[in-house]
């Protein structure tokens, strides 16, 4: 989605891959030995560089100082040293981040209006990727202050996601996932636990609410990813990078999933955003 978004905004703006522009698109499919030699290859060869979500930014920031990068969909630029301050980036890089104060907070208080008798919440989240901490520790902080018990369990990589969500799922009333990318990468993994166990999984992506979750309040990232092509755009035109504050999502909205809901036998229908 936040490709998709990229390059639309792109097009938008005039920028047409095959005609004014060259896009090469690569994919490490979720693998971090594979991002090295992208990363390497990309940097040599292209005058900007966009990259999406955290492992791929710090690959690519730790591969090149010279090449502009512009990043979508880090939750914390700051903890993923990235760059030095969010205002006035430094270096090479700057970005679009998917992190919002209110939104993992606004999600917990929904538990009530899906499950009210849910008294201890489990999180599944990808040990090895920041972006998952951060918003680990963030939920964590959150559901306890409201009072409810929370049990982790840490993925490995995607052979494990099925044993984790199986084990967290015997435990927990309902599941909170960050936006986390071999949590993405393996929903209809998690949905089939989800619905054995009868445990709904909210947070994530509008994407992996779509696959198996039952809700999320959050970021458009394909919006997020039309943020970074504008800033994209400043850069070709002459701004440095270092220069390009960093921003965060322009709007926030309501995913639901009907199916599972339907499947979970979860009455959805109120579920709204309380201001």
């Amino acid at each position: 989605a936040t490709r998709k978004g990229f390059i639309e905004e792109l097009k938008k703006e005039g920028y047409v891959d095959g005609k004014n522009i060259q896009i090469d698109f690569q994919n490490a499919q979720g693998e971090q030995r594979n991002l090295k030699n992208i990363s390497k290859q990309l940097a040599e060869e292209s005058d900007l560089v966009f990259a999406i979500a955290t492992p791929s930014s710090q690959s690519l920031a730790n591969t090149t100082k010279s090449t502009p990068i512009v990043f979508s969909a880090v939750t914390d630029p700051l903890a993923a040293k990235l760059v030095n301050n969010l205002k006035e980036p430094g270096g090479n890089i700057t970005g679009t981040s998917d992190q919002s104060d209110d939104a993992i907070s606004t999600q917990v208080d929904m538990i009530k209006q899906v499950l009210p008798t849910a008294k201890t919440v489990g999180i599944l989240y990808t040990q090895s990727e920041p972006n998952s901490v951060v918003q680990k520790d963030n939920a964590k902080k959150i559901l306890e202050a409201k009072g409810y018990q929370v049990v982790e369990k840490t993925i490995l990589d995607s052979n494990n996601v099925k044993a984790a969500a199986d084990s967290i799922m015997s435990e927990a009333d309902i599941v909170f996932v960050p936006t986390d990318n071999i949590i993405s990468s393996t929903m209809d993994t998690v949905k089939q636990v989800s619905i054995s166990h009868k445990v709904p999984v909210f947070g994530g992506s509008a994407e992996m609410v779509a696959t198996g979750g039952l809700y999320n309040f959050g970021t458009d990232y394909e919006e997020l990813g039309r943020q970074a092509a504008r800033m994209a755009i400043r850069i070709m035109k002459g701004e440095k990078p270092g220069k390009v504050a960093v921003e965060t999502p322009e709007k926030l909205e309501l995913h639901t999933n009907k199916e599972m809901a339907k499947e979970l036998g979860i009455d959805i229908s109120s579920l709204k955003v309380e201001k």
